[in-house]
């Protein structure tokens, strides 16, 4: 069993959402980046997604966007990310890991090698936000000979022909957008994202996690009081911004995430 099954296993068990938590590599440096990543699991993360930053990021809202320059300004690459992986691995074995990027990179890189190296770094799976099943093809098998999950993106406007194709291949979890749009501009009403997610609950026995649009605990436990999980990204994100000095950067995630998983861990007792 994979550590994304795994943990989305123990979650049902104890009869309750997990939190995800995304953050841009190396925003805003690769050792402030690694500091904030050691203290998710003890803060309340149950998975983390991790931010591949690229100059091209269509799905990104303006912080996400400014957060992936900040860490190419600062000299991120895929190699120096697989590498904090395996540093945050020699500390935690249990954690899921998800990459969360763009197709360009990852085939410039070269598609065996980097899911070979992101899997022996500790990864457990990828969101490729602009590749599509139509063209997964070439990549699914490299995924699969290294055991990653790919975890599939559906949104507003994947209807009843479209979601077939779209889960089909997927693995790990299923991440529901919950806004026509970018990251970080709006919010979803919560009952239009309940109704989603049964949709998808058609068509796939995975996990289903909820994102975009979610910044706050009573937000995210609104979505986790019928979703497998809630992701939070541009609201710590912003926090980053805010420490862009590093001072007191890893206390103001840390404590942010505790507060947004109390509101998840909770969710379904109210």
């Amino acid at each position: 069993m994979s550590r994304i099954s795994k943990r989305f296993a123990e979650l049902k068990e104890e009869g309750r959402a997990g939190l995800v938590t995304f953050l841009t590599a190396g925003d805003p440096n690769m050792g402030a980046f690694e500091a904030v990543l050691a203290g998710l699991p003890a803060a309340g993360a149950d998975l983390i997604e991790i931010g591949m930053p690229f100059s091209d990021p269509m799905a990104d809202g303006p912080s996400i966007q400014a957060a992936g320059l900040r860490a190419l300004q600062a000299g991120a690459t895929l190699a120096g990310i697989l590498q904090a992986v395996a540093r945050f691995r020699q500390g935690n074995k249990t954690t899921p890991i998800v990459l969360m990027g763009y197709y360009n990179p990852v085939y410039r890189y070269g598609g065996d090698q980097f899911c070979r190296d992101a899997s022996y770094a500790g990864a457990d799976g990828l969101i490729l936000v602009d590749l599509p099943p139509e063209e997964a093809e070439e990549f699914l098998p490299f995924m699969r000979a290294y055991r990653l999950d790919l975890i599939r993106l559906t949104a507003p406007t994947s209807d009843d022909v479209r979601l077939p194709t779209v889960v089909g291949d997927a693995s790990g979890f299923i991440y529901h957008v919950a806004i026509a749009g970018i990251t970080g501009t709006r919010s979803a009403d919560a009952a239009d994202v309940e109704r989603a997610v049964s949709r998808i609950r058609k068509y796939t026995d995975l996990p289903v996690a909820v994102g975009f649009g979610l910044r706050t605990p009573e937000q995210a436990a609104a979505i986790a009081r019928f979703a497998d999980a809630a992701v939070v990204g541009t609201a710590l994100v912003d926090t980053v911004a805010q420490h862009l000095d590093g001072k007191g950067l890893a206390n103001a995630i840390h404590a942010q995430v505790a507060a947004l998983a109390e509101g998840v861990r909770h969710a379904r007792l109210r």
